[in-house]
This record gives structure tokens, sequence and C-alpha cells, in this order.
């Protein structure tokens, strides 16, 4: 177990826990507010292209499971003391293929089932459409989600804050902020609007 300043990063004092969860839970919930409005700005293009709407939690859920999963996979790295986020570290590479691999077939799933729900419900929009923003938010939704699993689990670490206390709740709201911004952007973009 690592030692850092007056204790160890796995220790469970849950007043620690929550003098530095509170805090960041604040600010967080601050920033997901921006997902919402900007949801809120698209609401005509989510009207016109109804299958949209259905595919925007997918996004958002499945790119912060995505940084979840890495974030997780890096904080036992780092209490095992198998890491030290050397670029050469080809464990730390395959980990960031396997997410972007994970990452590529979800998002290409995803479309498929959208195409596929949107020929049912009446609101179709062409499977290519649909491939290209979803591949496109999806991906670069994955590319934040790794940026963030990084700075977050190796920021953590550094200042001596438990990493398994911070890394999932600042990766899923990032990535819900950037998802739903990112998802907007590329569908407004493909769909012309």
């Amino acid at each position: 177990m690592v030692v850092v300043g007056g204790g160890s990063l796995g220790t469970w004092n849950w007043k620690r826990i929550v003098g530095n969860m509170f805090p960041l839970l604040i600010v967080l919930s601050i920033i997901v507010l921006w997902a919402g409005i900007t949801l809120e700005g698209a609401e005509e293009m989510l009207n016109q292209y109804a299958i949209l709407a259905v595919m925007v939690p997918t996004m958002v859920d499945m790119g912060g499971n995505l940084g979840a999963i890495l974030s997780s996979r890096l904080s036992t790295r780092f209490h095992l003391g198998t890491t030290e986020l050397d670029p050469s570290d080809r464990v730390l590479w395959a980990n960031v293929a396997a997410i972007l691999a994970l990452a590529a077939t979800i998002f290409s799933a995803l479309a498929v089932g959208a195409y596929g729900l949107g020929i049912l419900i009446g609101s179709p929009l062409p499977l290519s459409q649909l491939l290209v923003i979803s591949l496109v938010s999806g991906m670069s939704v994955a590319v934040i989600a790794v940026v963030f699993s990084f700075l977050a689990t190796y920021g953590s670490y550094r200042l001596g804050i438990d990493p398994d206390d911070t890394t999932i709740p600042i990766v899923t709201n990032v990535v819900d902020v950037f998802g739903m911004v990112i998802f907007i952007g590329v569908s407004a973009l493909v769909l012309g609007f």
C-alpha cells in the first residue's frame, strides 16, 4: 500500500472521504447543469429527429462507463504499485486500446440499434448518418474519458487523495457534459441543423 502524507491512500476514514468528496460533488453538479442546458438548446433538433433523443442516454452513459473502467484499472495499478504512468508502459497502452476498441464496438452497435428502433417508431435516419453521429461522438467521448481518467487518477494520487474516492465522479460527470455537447454538435453538423 502506498503511504502518502499522514496516512495510507487506502484508509477508510469516512470524514476524510466526505471531506474530499463533498466539495468535488458540488462543483461537478454545477458543471453537469451545462449538459442539461445544452440538451434544452437542442430541443428543436431532437423533436424533429426523435431517434437522437433515444440515443442521448446511452451515448452519455456508455462514455462514463468506459472512463470508469479505465479509472478503476488505473487506481488498482497505483494501489498495487505497478504503474508510474510511464509512456513506455505496454500494459497501460493495452488498457487504452481495449477501451477504444470497446467504444468502437458499443457505439457501432448503438447506431445499428438506433436505426432499427427508428424504423419501428417512425423516426428513421439513414444508417450511414447514424453511424457517423454515433462513432464520431462516441470515439470523441472515449478519448475524453481516457484523458480525464489519467488526469483524475494521477492528480488524486499526487495530491494524496485515494483515487477510488474521486476518479469515478470526476470522469463520469466530465464525460456527461462533454458527451452531451459533442453528441449535439456532431448531430447538428451531420444533419445540417
